[in-house]
This record gives structure tokens, C-alpha cells and sequence, in this order.
């Protein structure tokens, strides 16, 4: 079904045909650089599964984001509305651990929920803290899993995820998003913690994915990969050439977010993770 009339039928009163009811998995990958994937012209950072999706599907080469930071475009993707009448124009704070709450806003999941499908999102929501006007729940999303404040989400290591049930703790002690280290050996094993958060986001995906293969779906997938800070697992790390930052100074956080001793490797290493 072409996707224009897909989403006008979705306006109407009458429930979707099961004919008419494709699944729907929309994967938003954050700060993620056009020309970053094999597909859009990158030879160096390997997306093999990205790649294959483009070469069996469609590319979008006129598909750009709604807003220049996190909570904006988040919110634009989900409502339809542009900057002009989005509620969401920055990320500000509610002062709850949340961004500020979205309130009437309706969202496109909200329109697929009222034709009978299950919803999930799991990543980095945007619109509102639980119990708020712009929890998930309260945005046509059946399940959330991951972060709903967007400066838990400049950690890798967090000290919890959110789900619709509250926080759900990850890591004690986290390591902070933003650190600096002006002199001495920088050591990435000193940022890691046990859980890695983009893994466990991917495993509630899979598990509501399993859950309603059978039903008409929509899952949402706004994962934080590439986004700094810098702290990818070391087995993707070893995947690239040590030679790309030998002879450079390492990073040192002096830009806000973690220190790094192959920042470049690094970079490269958390998009092939996002594609794997």
C-alpha cells in the first residue's frame, strides 16, 4: 500500500481491513549523518544490514528531520506538526527527570492503536515523563521501554531505563554521560559499566516483537546510537583500524561528553552496533 494513502485511510472512522493493516517497524537512528551508512555513499563504516534493507526497499533522499535537536524531532516525527505548532520546540525540562509534556497533541500511533494495533516503543521517547500528559501511554504507545529524559540518554551505562511501569534500574555505579580527563592515559574500560543500555532496549524490542508477530504492529525503534557520549562495547571497537587515530591525540572530553582514546574507531563502531 503506497504510504500517502496508507495514512489517510488511518484518518477515517472505519477499522483497517486486515488486508489493508501492513506491520510497521520505523527505525529513527539519532544523530546519525546522511552520508554514515554504506547506502547513502559511506566506505569505511561497515552497515551491511542497513545497506540490505535500502537495496531490497526504497532510499529517502529527501527525508529530513523536523527540528535540529533530540525532543523536537521526536516530536514532529510523531505529530505531524511543524515547528510552528509543535508544543515541542526545545529540550526543556520539566523539572521531573522528563522533557516538558506534550499535552494535546495526537500522534500517529495513537490512529494505528484505534485501528487495532499493538504499539511499542523502545529507545528515546521525547514527549513527556510517565504520569504526564506526555507519557507514552498517553500517546497511543501499549509499550515503552527506554529513555524518557533525554539527559539520562547521554549515558550508555544509565543508571535505569524507563519503562510504563516506572524506572527500571541498569547499572550501579552508571557512568555519567559527561566527564573530562585534561591529562593522564585515557582507558575506555574506565567508562563501561555491566549493562550496556542499547543491548537491553534491543532485547524488550525483540520480545514485543515475538510477542504480536501475529497481529498487526507498529513498532518504534528511536534508538540513541550514534549519539555521544563515546563508550561503544570493545569488540566492535577492535573491528577498525587502530591506524585511524594513531598519531592523534585522544579525545579528552573537552567537547562535554566522555573522553575516549580512539574517538574515530569509536564512532564507527557504534553505527556498525546500531546496523548489527
Amino acid at each position: 500500500m503506497k504510504p500517502l494513502l496508507f495514512l489517510l485511510l488511518l484518518t477515517s472512522a472505519a477499522p483497517l481491513p486486515a488486508a489493508e493493516r501492513p506491520n510497521i517497524v520505523f527505525i529513527l537512528a539519532d544523530d546519525l549523518g546522511y552520508n554514515e551508512v554504506g547506502a547513502y555513499g559511506q566506505e569505511k563504516i561497515r552497515t551491511p544490514h542497513l545497506d540490505r534493507l535500502a537495496a531490497e526497499g526504497l532510499r529517502f533522499t529527501r527525508h529530513r528531520s523536523g527540528a535540529p535537536v533530540c525532543a523536537p524531532a521526536r516530536a514532529v516525527l510523531l505529530t505531524g506538526r511543524h515547528l510552528g505548532h509543535c508544543e515541542i520546540r526545545d529540550n526543556k525540562e520539566s523539572g521531573i527527570g522528563g522533557e516538558f509534556p506534550s499535552s494535546k497533541a495526537v500522534t500517529f500511533a495513537t490512529l494505528l492503536k484505534n485501528h487495532g494495533y499493538r504499539t511499542g516503543a523502545f529507545g528515546k521517547w521525547g514527549l513527556g515523563n510517565n504520569h504526564t500528559t506526555g507519557a507514552p501511554a498517553a500517546h497511543g504507545f501499549d509499550t515503552f521501554f527506554g529513555y524518557l529524559c533525554q539527559r539520562n540518554a547521554h549515558s550508555y551505562y544509565p543508571p535505569y531505563l524507563d519503562s510504563n511501569d516506572g524506572r527500571v534500574p541498569l547499572n550501579d555505579p552508571p557512568i555519567p554521560g559527561h566527564l573530562r580527563k585534561p591529562k593522564g592515559e585515557i582507558r575506555a574500560d574506565d567508562y563501561r559499566a555491566e549493562t550496556y543500555a542499547p543491548d537491553a532496549i534491543r532485547e524488550k524490542a525483540l520480545e514485543f516483537l515475538r510477542e504480536n508477530k501475529q497481529k498487526p504492529f507498529f513498532l518504534y525503534l528511536p534508538f540513541v546510537e550514534p549519539h555521544v557520549a563515546m563508550h561503544p562495547p570493545q569488540e566492535w571497537i577492535a573491528r577498525y583500524p587502530e591506524d585511524w587515530d594513531q598519531g592523534r591525540e585522544p579525545y579528552r572530553g573537552e567537547n562535554g561528553y566522555l573522553p575516549h582514546p580512539r574517538p574515530r574507531a569509536a564512532y564507527a563502531a557504534m553505527i556498525s552496533h546500531l546496523d548489527d
